[in-house]
């Protein structure tokens, strides 16, 4: 059978040509921001108003964003190769280390400690932390509430063995909460506000004094390394909406409000109490990161040793 000329040419630059669409189609993907962000917060505010896209735009990468209920499972996601960058609390990055997750800490923002609280039902004969004993508590295992459990029973003289856990996420723990189903929830906020504005629930003990309710900014290792200017623009971004969210609460819970399903006076609540002003990651920091891994493997919570500074973003944010 004979082949014309013109389609033998026409095969072959096709054929050459494919390997180089391929590589540019795969290049072309590799230029992707995954994030991961919870119902609430600064990452929120930022996807709202669509200031990353337009900044990442300048460098040929687009955003994708995926919403995850707590920070352990936005971490599960990172493990796995879903996300490539996400915030959470102080303790979800550390369980996830512990498992393996090659994370790498990018920046925080400041210390926000009246944003997680232990709460009880309003009329509840629990009065204080040291009343806990023998009761149950519900929480998100591995969540940044974890850690001040922990401290608080310590504080109230308890060890976490003398009281009983019940780990729930967030909805699946203000419905046990409300049914009476446990005695106390330990929770963040905007759920903690929702709450505490909703059913009434009391504080019995929030984070001032004994832990520092940091927000982590987290990446993929492979991620961050191979696409440091893509996160350093995702940071200037999010430091953007830090600025503004700062002085304007009223609008930040107005924008928020729609998306998380959350009234506006609740949320203003919640944003009061929480911090602004992304930083780079510290010596302090990661001490203060350090012995909260170094209790959770006393306690046998993770199964060994970490050291947080080996997975700390070199020269970053």
């Amino acid at each position: 059978m004979k082949i014309s000329r013109r389609l033998f040419s026409t095969t072959l630059a096709a054929s050459i040509a494919l390997p180089f669409l391929k590589l540019d189609l795969a290049a072309a993907a590799d230029k992707v921001v995954r994030i991961g962000y919870q119902k609430y917060g600064t990452l929120v505010l930022l996807k709202g108003k669509g200031l990353l896209e337009k900044k990442l735009e300048t460098i040929g990468y687009t955003v994708t964003w995926t919403e995850f209920p707590a920070g352990p499972q936005l971490l599960e996601a990172l493990n796995i190769g879903a996300v490539d960058f996400g915030t959470t609390g102080e303790t979800p990055p550390i369980f996830a280390q512990a498992a393996g997750a090659p994370l790498v800490y990018i920046a925080h923002e400041p210390p926000a400690p009246r944003g997680e609280a232990i709460l009880v039902p309003k009329d509840s004969p629990i009065k204080t932390v040291a009343d806990l004993k023998g009761k149950n508590v519900a929480l998100n295992k591995g969540s940044n509430v974890h850690f001040l459990l922990v401290k608080a029973l310590e504080e109230a003289g308890l060890q976490y063995t003398d009281i009983k856990t019940s780990f729930l996420p967030p909805a699946d723990a203000r419905a046990a909460f409300e049914q009476g189903a446990v005695d106390a929830w330990v929770i963040w906020d905007p759920f903690q506000a929702a709450a505490e504005v909703a059913i009434e629930a009391r504080e019995l003990r929030n984070g001032e004094g004994i832990v520092p309710n940091h927000q982590f900014y987290l990446g993929a290792k492979t991620f961050v390394d191979n696409h440091s200017q893509a996160v350093d623009i995702v940071i200037e971004a999010v430091a953007e909406i830090d600025e503004w969210a700062k002085t304007n609460t009223a609008a930040a819970a107005a924008e928020l409000s729609p998306s998380v399903g959350i009234p506006e006076d609740v949320l203003a609540i919640a944003l009061e109490r929480q911090s602004y002003g992304v930083k780079a990651i510290d010596e302090s920091v990661v001490k203060q990161q350090q012995a909260i891994a170094d209790t959770f493997f006393d306690l046998g919570l993770i199964p060994k040793k970490i050291s947080i500074a080996d997975v700390v973003r070199k020269g970053g944010a």
